[in-house]
């Protein structure tokens, strides 16, 4: 009997909830070849980075305009390496402005003109919030890809309208999120308050000097029993480090893989707005959500943003779970007031209680999402 062809995916992570569900699919996938662009998980089961992932880790208009020769350049190596190695699939995880820029660049080629005659597909993980805003990128999304893998049922039909093969997974991070049993630690000197300032430097570097202050705050208004953890990423753990040295409370940091541990035994969570809200939300453990950009990019937003939140929770169950503060509402006397609230015995249990009822909403029933789509891309 003839071997079947191993199958060569091209896969593109531009940060690190990617670089996880990347490492996930290509698990699924033993049998596959995988080159590309990743992180420390995808690289740590098998991937050749062409190059590191930080370089793509921006997000808002004037950080990515600020880092515009640098993205030139990795969207026409990376454009370059798929016509190169000749993959099965280019299967691109979140990243949406690189990912775009990066396939119409290889479908104007006439190389890759003829890697697509002979098979070529391009599959994107992550829909756009286009219910949330610019609802026009769901038809540029059909005309660049091949399918799309969605998380939620809801989203499907914003992209299958105009001919884009949309499949709806799940939450890739509901794998073994929802099932985990939490333990939470409630004697007042044990008590662990988790502060994720999240994985871009630039959002980093706003929120760090809260932080602290919200930290010192604490303390000084007679929590000094409870002890402060920080999550770090690759991208932004030396920054990290060198700012915590001026701290008069001393966090305790810990790597991006121990960080289920941490957020499990949490008592609240001060954290950047993003996957990291979903992922204690399936953990049931309430949280002060934070979203601070630069000041032009706040003013832009605004005006185009439809939804009213910014927390996935929030938007699923079409209320306010986890308290907000966003933009130039961002300071530590705001998070103070809202950490307090999250104190109170019949606060805290209608949190969780609402956050118990969205368990179901997280995922399919027919399988994990990084199985399902790996199955697509094999397929």
């Amino acid at each position: 009997m003839q071997n079947k062809k191993k199958i060569k995916v091209f896969i593109i992570a531009g940060e690190v909830s990617g670089d996880v569900l990347g490492a996930r699919i290509m698990r699924e996938m033993p049998d596959a070849e995988f080159v590309g662009v990743g992180g420390e998980n995808m690289t740590s089961v098998g991937l050749r980075s062409l190059f590191p992932m930080s370089d793509l880790a921006v997000m808002g208009i004037v950080e990515v305009l600020a880092h515009a020769k640098t993205l030139k350049k990795r969207i026409k190596e990376t454009a370059n390496a798929i016509i190169s190695e000749k993959p099965d699939v280019v299967l691109t995880i979140d990243a949406p402005g690189f990912a775009k820029n990066v396939i119409k660049t290889v479908r104007k080629s006439e190389q890759g003109k003829e890697l697509i005659n002979k098979g070529l597909r391009f599959h994107h993980v992550v829909a756009p919030q286009v219910w949330a805003w610019r609802e026009g990128r769901a038809k540029t999304y059909a005309q660049i890809f091949d399918k799309l893998y969605a998380f939620f049922d809801f989203e499907v039909p914003y992209f299958t309208r105009h001919g884009l093969d949309t499949v709806a997974v799940g939450h890739p991070i509901s794998d073994g999120l929802i099932e985990r049993k939490t333990k939470r630690i409630q004697s007042g000197k044990d008590k662990i308050i988790t502060l994720v300032p999240g994985s871009r430097m630039s959002e980093v570097k706003r929120l760090m000097p809260v932080f602290q202050s919200v930290a010192e705050m604490l303390i000084a208004n007679g929590y000094s029993g409870y002890k402060f953890v920080i999550p770090t990423v690759e991208t932004t753990a030396e920054y990290v480090k060198n700012h915590i040295k001026q701290w008069k409370v001393k966090p305790t940091l810990i790597s991006s893989s121990e960080r289920y541990e941490a957020y499990s035994k949490s008592y609240i969570a001060i954290v950047v707005s993003g996957t990291v809200s979903a992922e204690l939300a399936m953990l049931h453990i309430p949280t002060v959500v934070v979203y601070k950009m630069n000041p032009i990019t706040t003013w832009i937003g605004k005006r185009l943003i439809k939804v009213k939140w910014v927390s996935l929770v929030n938007i699923l169950l079409n209320k306010t779970v986890y308290p907000e503060i966003l933009g130039s509402d961002v300071n530590a006397e705001r998070i103070l007031d809202a950490f307090q609230q999250l104190t109170i015995p019949s606060v805290r249990e209608k949190i969780i209680k609402d956050l118990k009822s969205a368990d179901a909403l997280w995922r399919k029933p027919d399988g994990a999402p990084s199985a399902l789509i790996a199955a697509h891309v094999v397929g």
